[in-house]
């Protein structure tokens, strides 16, 4: 049975993900930053019929839970066939450049991207092991430098100086991450959910999250002749997926 860590899985779209790997076949680590809320999202699955999943306490802006995490499923297997970057905060708002904090920033680049960095690097070993290995990091067609700069965007106006920056920088991570696994069979990617309905967004999204799950599960369980090093967002690019950075 394959197996998949999904961070910060207790809820939203990271629950929703995680109930798409579990409908094919996927064993679940549902990372939750406290083990109480993990344990009852296992609880809420099992109760829908999933039984393939566990709680693993992990918090990604903390190295100790990081490295606590890996040392907890590294005693339960030697292959991870996947690993879903998906915990993120948004730092409240508004976000303007002249009034957004230094502790903002500092506290949503934790999350979003020196987290990303710390999980990637615990678990990497374990991905290396599978055979088809696949790193999805959750991204937003809302940090496209191409999109923000063009006044023609349906979003042009929906600027923030602190969320879009850290997810930038996180999709710079995702290309230096696929060229360095270039000569591998690691598929790494950046996805966006789109813009769906949870508490990230006080629910103001025009889609669900089950949409977003199965958006990010596709590319978590995509074949060999799939793309890596590639930006999507299939609510921006229906076609293709493709999304400019």
């Amino acid at each position: 049975m394959k197996k998949v860590l999904i961070t910060g899985a207790n809820k939203g779209i990271g629950l929703e993900t995680a109930r798409q790997m579990l409908r094919y076949g996927y064993y679940v680590f549902i990372g939750s930053r406290t083990a109480e809320n993990g344990n009852a999202a296992v609880k809420q699955l099992k109760e829908e019929g999933f039984e393939n999943t566990e709680a693993v306490q992990l918090d990604v802006t903390d190295p100790e839970s990081v490295h606590s995490a890996r040392e907890v499923i590294g005693k339960k297997t030697r292959t991870l066939d996947a690993l879903i970057n998906n915990a993120g905060i948004n730092g409240g708002w508004p976000q303007s450049p002249f009034d957004a904090t230094i502790d903002q920033f500092k506290s949503v680049f934790d999350t979003n991207l020196y987290g990303v960095v710390r999980v990637t690097q615990a678990f990497i070993d374990l991905l290396k092991n599978a055979e088809q290995p696949r790193i999805v990091n959750v991204s937003s067609s809302g940090c496209s430098l191409t999109l923000n700069s063009d006044p023609n965007w349906k979003y042009y106006a929906h600027k923030a100086a602190v969320y879009p920056a850290s997810k930038a920088a996180l999709n710079m991570y995702t290309i230096d991450l696929a060229y360095e696994l270039r000569d591998t069979p690691f598929k790494v990617n950046a996805v966006c959910p789109g813009f769906v309905a949870t508490d990230f967004n006080n629910h103001r999204g025009t889609g669900t999250a089950d949409e977003g799950g199965k958006r990010i599960a596709r590319y978590a369980m995509i074949g060999n002749d799939g793309p890596t090093g590639k930006f999507i967002s299939e609510e921006h690019n229906p076609e293709t997926g493709d999304c400019p950075w």
